[in-house]
């Protein structure tokens, strides 16, 4: 992100100027793309399901063998401060934990905690409406229970999304389908039943959320989705912090369902977008 002179960020234990916060060369998460983050809202100045990211993250860290230098209450405290300080009510926070700084490019320093707030941008109601295209690829993110700074993968199919008039890539191996490299992935069978996969996929907060609010009106399940499922399914969506619920119509080239937003999916969303008010 360009550095504003107007935001404030927290790093080296202070909250400073955003233009003045910067890593030394020697940081792992520079030499070796060795760290962790996570990243949640903020609508009317108040983080929404703040307890379950920060959760998460502590997760992360262990799974990465990181020490996050600050228990969850003072993580909480600071994330609050930078929030009053920038005053952005509606905007996005990251927490970069990365591998410190490593006197020989490879083993691991004390960590880095770095927090940043930046502009929101939510889909625009084009794409909630017309619904959006993605394509597939071979697959599978490392560790995936934690939500790492690699993102090479996902970085490096943009130019082939983008030749596809494509909104995202979803990753499947041997046919069994994944996640996004940003987002989880949710299909609604023909007799209506919410299945989203249940491994080597990061367990996200909204998908937590929308398992949540659809086991209220449907049958949901977590297990294995084949690309045959996705083909013969009768709406296919995908779910994240920045997204909510975004409905997907097209797979490769096959056309899913109708070929157009269905009412479970948009249904799902009002309800997740109610969830959030109840937040606040």
């Amino acid at each position: 992100m360009q550095s504003n002179p107007k935001l404030f960020a927290y790093i080296h234990g202070n909250i400073q100027p955003l233009d003045t916060a910067f890593l030394h060369v020697s940081d792992l998460s520079i030499q070796r793309g060795y760290g962790i983050f996570d990243y949640f809202k903020v609508q009317q100045s108040q983080p929404v399901f703040l307890d379950d990211y920060l959760g998460r993250f502590y997760e992360s860290a262990r799974l990465m063998q990181l020490t996050i230098p600050l228990t969850k209450e003072a993580l909480q405290d600071v994330i609050l401060q930078l929030i009053e300080v920038n005053k952005m009510p509606l905007s996005g926070i990251k927490m970069i934990l990365t591998g410190g700084y490593s006197a020989n490019g490879y083993d691991p320093g004390e960590p880095n905690l770095i927090i940043i707030q930046q502009p929101l941008l939510l889909p625009t109601q084009e794409m909630i409406e017309n619904g959006i295209k993605i394509i597939t690829h071979e697959y599978v993110r490392e560790i995936p229970r934690a939500k790492t700074i690699n993102y090479s993968m996902g970085i490096r199919l943009i130019n082939q999304i983008n030749a596809s008039g494509a909104s995202d890539v979803l990753y499947q191996q041997h046919g069994v389908v994944t996640e996004f490299p940003r987002c989880n992935f949710f299909i609604v069978t023909q007799d209506n039943t919410i299945v989203t996969p249940a491994e080597d996929v990061l367990l996200g907060i909204t998908r937590k959320n929308v398992l949540a609010v659809a086991g209220k009106k449907y049958k949901t399940e977590e297990r294995a989705v084949t690309m045959e499922d996705v083909h013969q399914a009768k709406e296919a969506f995908l779910t994240s912090t920045t997204k909510r619920i975004l409905p997907i119509v097209q797979v490769d080239d096959v056309v899913i369902g109708a070929g157009k937003p269905g009412e479970v999916t948009l249904g799902l969303l009002q309800d997740l977008i109610e969830l959030e008010q109840k937040q606040l």
